[in-house]
């Protein structure tokens, strides 16, 4: 063997050495930083943020900050309309949430809402713990978690991009705070401005109409003080088993919920519902009652204020359903994947439970509904108020 072959050998044997120990501090560095970034938050809000509000930034239909604030004007000339005539068919006072209103851009609406999700995977973090952090040292559990806060990330910042884009207004409330803080009402001037272009009716109606539906809905929680925390307890219920359900994947892996998925799917009403395990399906279903009841009792107050709001209440109504019921094929995909779809089933049920009390029961019947959480229907009734106004009827004089 020649000096120079023994010399090359040498010198490729400390080279590779060299890279080893460089590969070698490249992994701990990696490592390191893996870990700091799963140990910090399942989701990056930062970059949420960021992709939520520049593809809102290049929507159609952008408006100038100017723009907006000149049309604060309009919706406080329909508040001082709307308040004497909801308090006139309420029978009521409203609560003074009514002042707290803003209009705000879709970007602004994101940042509004940007707390909700917070909160919301923050409660999920804070039970979970280190349970959802792998063991240090374990690149291969650090890489699926980084691939998961990527995939996550994206998704609540595409979905509040969606959502910024179609939102018309808001009764902004935080459902999980420890403290009952009132809410605001929030109007989104660049989406009420589209789609007051699109079913062809006057700007200023458009808004009157938002701001009807949203003052209603302030209503039933500011005057209702059993309602919030009736909503806060079933969602922090229902969180606390989905932290159970992280708990079973994690250990157990995908099986049982597969398995739950093919033994509830027949009884499901939803694809979300055949994923819950009994308890959590009673509490979904309870939740949605509210909901809709929230939502038909809002319709019935536009149907009964309307006439004496907008000039033609009647053809606003038609072409607002119609489009509820109109949507592209990627908004239904994303409505079916989200469980948004249920929002429309919600105002359909919910109105006509409403109106079914109504009918026959009149407006003595309508008040008992926001009485307590007792008055409220259960999902059965829902579908047949006749059977509601059975059970909450008081009693005949004289009945023991």
């Amino acid at each position: 063997m020649s000096p120079n072959a023994s010399g090359g050998r040498a010198s490729g044997g400390r080279a590779w050495i060299v890279l080893g120990a460089l590969a070698g501090v490249a992994l701990y560095v990696l490592r390191q930083r893996l870990e700091g970034v799963v140990r910090s938050s399942m989701v990056d809000w930062d970059t949420v943020e960021r992709l939520a509000t520049a593809r809102l930034r290049h929507a159609p239909g952008i408006l100038p900050r100017n723009e907006i604030a000149a049309a604060l004007p309009s919706y406080r000339a329909a508040m001082e309309r709307i308040v004497p005539l909801l308090e006139r068919e309420l029978g009521s006072p409203l609560p003074g949430v009514v002042e707290r209103y803003a209009v705000v851009d879709r970007v602004a609406w994101v940042q509004a809402n940007l707390g909700t999700f917070r909160q919301l995977i923050g409660h999920l973090e804070t039970a979970l713990g280190d349970e959802l952090r792998p063991r240090r040292g374990d690149l291969t559990g650090s890489l699926l978690l980084v691939a998961n806060r990527f995939l996550t990330t994206r998704q609540i910042g595409y979905l509040l991009a969606f959502m910024g884009q179609r939102v018309l207004g808001q009764y902004d409330l935080a459902l999980l705070s420890a403290e009952a803080q009132p809410g605001q009402l929030l109007f989104v001037e660049e989406n009420v401005r589209a789609t007051a272009r699109a079913l062809d009716v006057p700007v200023g109606e458009m808004r009157a109409w938002v701001a009807l539906h949203e003052t209603t809905h302030a209503y039933e929680f500011e005057a209702h003080p059993w309602l919030r925390p009736y909503l806060r307890e079933r969602l922090e219920r229902q969180l606390a088993g989905f932290i159970e359900d992280a708990r079973v994947l994690q250990a157990r892996g995908i099986g049982p919920l597969v398995r739950r998925w093919r033994d509830g799917s027949e009884d499901a009403e939803s694809w979300i519902e055949s994923l819950m395990a009994p308890e959590q399906r009673r509490l979904f279903q309870e939740t949605q009652v509210v909901m809709s009841l929230l939502e038909g009792f809002s319709d019935w107050v536009m149907d009964e204020i309307g006439a004496g709001l907008l000039p033609d209440v009647e053809r606003m109504r038609t072409r607002f359903e119609e489009r509820r019921a109109r949507r592209s094929p990627l908004e239904r995909v994303v409505f079916r994947l989200t469980g948004l779809d249920l929002k429309l089933e919600q105002y359909r049920r919910g109105n006509a439970f409403v109106a079914g009390v109504v009918a026959g029961g009149g407006r003595e019947a309508l008040d008992r509904l926001w009485s307590g959480p007792h008055m409220l229907p259960s999902p059965a009734e829902l579908d047949h108020p006749e059977r509601w106004l059975a059970r909450t009827a008081a009693p005949a004089d004289g009945a023991a």
